[in-house]
């Protein structure tokens, strides 16, 4: 399958279910109660005040590949009313399946790599998408350069917590990342993905750190970290980049 032609089709927005909501919003929202409250409300909330500034922006979501990272660029997409893609499927898709995949990167490793690159060049031209990136999306400055045409966001998860999701919850990895074994043998394989990418994760605009989000908000585990908490740190991190940017910007202009 052509890869415009995939990409021409619409993308949809999944719906996430709810986790259950902490007991007080107050590193979020100073302002907020302690009451019970619809916490995904306040993430569309801050996405509507934030959406008119964004512009249609596109969104890129690296790191290690785990249903943290899945999950809040789904939610992400939902709360701002943009497409959701991830790379990694549409790449798989592109070239005609898992099976295929497996088949490229044994024979043809470049042509492989070559099709992320056309996928991220075709997402990067189009707005209004949240784009969950692969591995593959850092691993050459090619695809970095094409990210920058939107703001990147690496959501950063301790390697121990991804293990777990790979092992206990069955976490589907993409065709490209072949991790199995025993919880030592994962960690090992996670901890080497994650050397060979760090620097490319680093280059991204803004982290939103799973254990920087736990302690912002006083909970006790980092399982107590739900996806609208993850989401809302993000939405207010855009934020900041944006005035930032804004101020760079009226600093620039002559007098």
């Amino acid at each position: 399958m052509e890869l415009l032609q995939f990409l021409g089709r619409p993308a949809i927005c999944h719906h996430l279910p709810s986790r259950k909501p902490p007991r007080s919003l107050s590193a979020h929202d100073s302002t907020t109660k302690a009451t019970p409250f619809d916490l995904s409300l306040t993430v569309k909330r801050k996405a509507s005040v934030i959406s008119p500034d964004l512009k249609g922006t596109c969104l890129f979501l690296v790191g290690i590949n785990n249903p943290i990272k899945s999950s809040s660029a789904k939610l992400l997409a939902d709360a701002l009313r943009y497409y959701y893609f991830d790379s990694d499927s549409v790449v798989e898709e592109a070239l005609g399946g898992k099976d295929a995949v497996r088949s490229f990167m044994k024979t043809n490793l470049k042509g492989f790599r070559d099709s992320e690159t056309e996928v991220l060049k075709q997402l990067s031209s189009m707005g209004r998408l949240v784009v969950c990136a692969g591995d593959g999306a850092v691993q050459c400055a090619a695809n970095l350069a094409l990210m920058r045409h939107g703001i990147s966001i690496w959501i950063d998860v301790p390697l121990d917590m991804v293990a777990k999701h790979i092992l206990e919850e069955n976490f589907q990895l993409p065709a490209a990342e072949t991790i199995n074994g025993s919880y030592s043998e994962v960690l090992t394989q996670l901890t080497a993905i994650y050397e060979d990418n760090r620097s490319g994760y680093a280059t991204a605009d803004t982290t939103i750190a799973l254990q920087n989000v736990a302690s912002q908000l006083g909970y006790d585990t980092l399982d107590a970290v739900t996806t609208e908490d993850m989401v809302l740190e993000t939405l207010q991190e855009i934020e900041r980049l944006m005035r930032s940017k804004k101020l760079m910007e009226e600093a620039a202009r002559p007098f």
